[in-house]
């Protein structure tokens, strides 16, 4: 598909008349998209349009109805069914918050806190300690200690095939939930 002469002044008329891209790439048919148009128009600057030819307003959706309430209790009720009525709902009472009450703890919450079994650490003998330098890939890289003091070391017992640790800090890595409780 070309722009002809013709075409493009056909594209200009209709413009100028008001019409949508998508209407005149129907005028102009033959494989005319709307967006061809889109690019034609902006490629000739064409700018200033009419008001469109169909300048009748939109249809607003109705106004929704509002929610429907039980009706109230009738003159013919019964004076036990009126009492009930009137009767107003227990409401849970909730601590006065200001502000983001998402995470609020309110007092009929009772957290349960998991304590970790003691572990005793194993003893390492004195030679047997290293540093960071005496690492390597056959010894357990397990920190002992607060690496801002002197007496820090590294466990240094022959570590598993399977992972940096020996096996008894392993263990304490890598602990697997029970099956009961997954």
């Amino acid at each position: 598909m070309g722009w002809t002469d013709d075409r493009v002044e056909l594209l200009k008329k209709l413009w100028m008349d008001g019409l949508s891209a998508s209407q005149i790439a129907g005028e102009l048919g033959e494989g005319v998209t709307r967006n061809a148009v889109i690019g034609k128009v902006h490629r000739l600057k064409l700018s200033a349009r009419a008001k469109p030819t169909n300048t009748t307003p939109r249809a607003r959706p109705a106004a929704r109805p509002a929610p429907r309430r039980p009706a109230s209790p009738t003159v013919s009720a019964s004076s036990s069914t009126m009492a009930a009525a009137a009767k107003p709902r227990q409401t849970m009472a909730r601590p006065q918050v200001m502000g983001a009450t998402a995470l609020a703890v309110g007092p009929e919450i009772e957290t349960e806190i998991y304590v970790a079994p003691a572990v005793a650490e194993i003893f390492i003998p004195e030679d047997k300690r290293l540093t960071l330098l005496q690492l390597n890939e056959h010894t357990c890289k397990w920190p002992i200690g607060d690496p801002l003091t002197k007496d820090f070391y590294f466990c240094g017992q022959h570590s598993l095939e399977t992972g940096p640790y020996c096996e008894f800090h392993s263990r304490r890595a890598y602990h697997q939930l029970d099956k009961r409780k997954r």
